[in-house]
């Protein structure tokens, strides 16, 4: 659609801030979609028209805060516009929106690192760790390695742990058993139950755990040392993790600034780059 109407902002506003699981964003989609027709449509025809479940519909109301979906109609109905006034016009259509709703989630980031304490005590520990382990599973995944790209190119050892299961205490064992004394972790909804099992057991072998997670409340926050929280966008049907990513980046400017020899290793990075004509000028 390319506008949306003074409901379809409402209902934008009303789903705002929950955390909704991919079917219920989908309902979610469609009811902004038929904002004029949401108050007036039952849980079966929201069902349909969604392509989900009628039990789906129910859970989503529930998410929501209301105890079932009647009493979410009825709260639609009550906020809808009155009959013949007009209705002032949105600008920004649904996917405009989810990039607004991620300039302000920067913005909140923004404001936190105007202390840069937590920031800069993180890259201390980063900077000192050797090796430096980078955990990542399922959504944070890319982020971990994304920051383990570009570490390695300024920190000695830096160990990507991006695969879950038996391999990965083995692999917190080993760094544990070279000298490791932090581990860094990227912990995004919906959190993994072996994200939260892994912490854990960083911590019993003695390893200071530092996390980016969505919020100070994150299910890893328990088995963190010091949390950094960077939220996510909640707008479309899949997480937008810009604010970890740039919060990521963050961090590795504050862990070179601890490391003495990394402009040195950029330099000489350079330099082995342009003889093997390794990028395309």
């Amino acid at each position: 659609m390319a506008t949306q109407d003074g409901g379809a902002a409402r209902l934008m506003q009303l789903f705002d801030g929950h955390r909704l699981t991919p079917t219920q964003r989908r309902i979610a989609h469609c009811l902004v979609r038929r904002a004029a027709d949401a108050p007036f449509l039952s849980s079966v025809e929201v069902a349909e028209l969604a392509g989900v479940s009628q039990p789906s519909v129910t859970r989503f109301a529930v998410a929501l805060g209301f105890d079932g979906y009647p009493a979410l109609r009825r709260h639609l109905r009550d906020v809808a516009p009155a009959a013949g006034l007009p209705v002032r016009e949105e600008t920004y259509n649904e996917y405009q929106q989810a990039v607004r709703a991620e300039i302000d989630n920067l913005q909140h980031l923004a404001a936190l690192l105007a202390d840069p304490e937590p920031v800069e005590r993180a890259g201390k520990l980063l900077a000192a760790s050797r090796p430096l382990p980078v955990l990542g599973l399922r959504a944070a995944a890319a982020q971990a390695r994304g920051f383990a790209y570009f570490a390695a190119k300024v920190h000695p050892d830096v160990r990507l742990l991006d695969e879950s299961g038996t391999m990965l205490t083995d692999r917190i064992d080993a760094a544990v058993r070279a000298g490791a004394g932090v581990l860094l972790c990227f912990a995004l909804p919906r959190h993994p139950r072996e994200v939260v099992e892994a912490l854990r057991y960083a911590k019993e072998r003695g390893l200071t755990v530092v996390t980016v997670a969505d919020s100070s409340f994150a299910p890893v926050a328990a088995h963190s040392d010091l949390l950094l929280p960077a939220a996510v966008g909640t707008a479309l049907v899949f997480d937008t993790p810009c604010a970890a990513m740039m919060l990521g980046r963050v961090l590795l400017e504050s862990m070179c600034d601890d490391l003495p020899d990394a402009q040195a290793r950029l330099e000489e990075f350079d330099a082995r780059a342009s003889e093997r004509a390794l990028f395309v000028e």
